[in-house]
């Protein structure tokens, strides 16, 4: 009897907590009428908008990955000196302001800096450039591989990569036979993480490229010129959009997981 009444407290604490989350979006969802939706939907800058964001925060996910996936293999199985500040490091992206963010990468991304140069030389610059807002994106959503990869591989118990190993396994087959197929889950899911966060990411995006603008950079833009009746419906749309996404992959890792089981 005393644990049902206490399952009932944190049941409403828990729902104060959803209705919180659930409210402002319903509030935009039902203050923007089908009419607004479908002119946004025509509007060709909009569409571009929204499709740039989902393909380069894609992009960078993917690019990203093939360094990240390694790193928090590294991390999960070697014991090292300064590896907690290494771990600290690779957080720290989440606890900085993104305008701060995005202000450290123009540091080292603007023209007349050393990147800048050998990209300028190379035929392209990361400054208003897709290329950069890719970096801004990834920069700010990495953590979430990472720390999910990592969580993923401390699962994986290590006597069965040894077991491997002594059958004749190298270690690189090793890894991709048994590693990390076993802690393909949390993987995968930091993946979608990262890509959704990327997504969304504004503050860092907008100090190193205004334009092109990502869809997040463009409800800023019609807010700031036309108010809050212009910008509403491009986030009620880049929201249907990014959850469709967002549920759809989740379905389909799942099905591979329930299939490979």
């Amino acid at each position: 009897m005393k644990n049902n009444k206490l399952i009932l407290a944190f049941s409403f604490l828990g729902g104060l907590v959803l209705l919180f989350i659930i409210a402002p979006l319903l509030g935009m969802l039902f203050s923007t009428s089908g009419k607004e939706i479908t002119e946004t939907i025509k509007d060709s800058e909009v569409t571009d908008s929204i499709w740039l964001t989902i393909w380069i925060s894609m992009l960078g996910t993917i690019i990203f990955a093939i360094g990240c996936i390694p790193l928090a293999y590294v991390l999960s199985r070697k014991e090292f000196y300064f590896k907690k500040i290494i771990i600290g490091i690779i957080n720290l992206p989440i606890v900085i302001p993104h305008s701060a963010a995005g202000i450290a990468l123009l540091s080292v991304l603007s023209r007349n800096t050393l990147m800048g140069k050998i990209a300028e030389s190379m035929g392209f610059g990361f400054v208003s450039s897709t290329a950069g807002i890719m970096l801004a994106m990834a920069f700010v959503s990495i953590p979430y591989l990472l720390t999910s990869a990592i969580d993923g591989f401390n699962t994986v118990p290590v006597k069965l990569e040894k077991a491997a190993m002594n059958l004749g396994a190298s270690p690189l087959r090793s890894f991709f036979t048994i590693t990390l197929p076993l802690a393909w889950r949390p993987v995968l899911s930091g993946l979608i993480m990262m890509w959704a966060r990327g997504m969304s990411e504004f503050g860092a995006v907008i100090i190193i490229a205004y334009h092109p603008m990502t869809t997040p950079v463009m409800i800023f833009e019609r807010f700031n010129s036309f108010g809050l009746q212009y910008a509403r419906p491009i986030a009620v749309l880049f929201i249907i959009i990014c959850l469709i996404l967002f549920v759809a992959l989740r379905l389909f890792s799942r099905n591979k997981i329930n299939d490979r089981n």
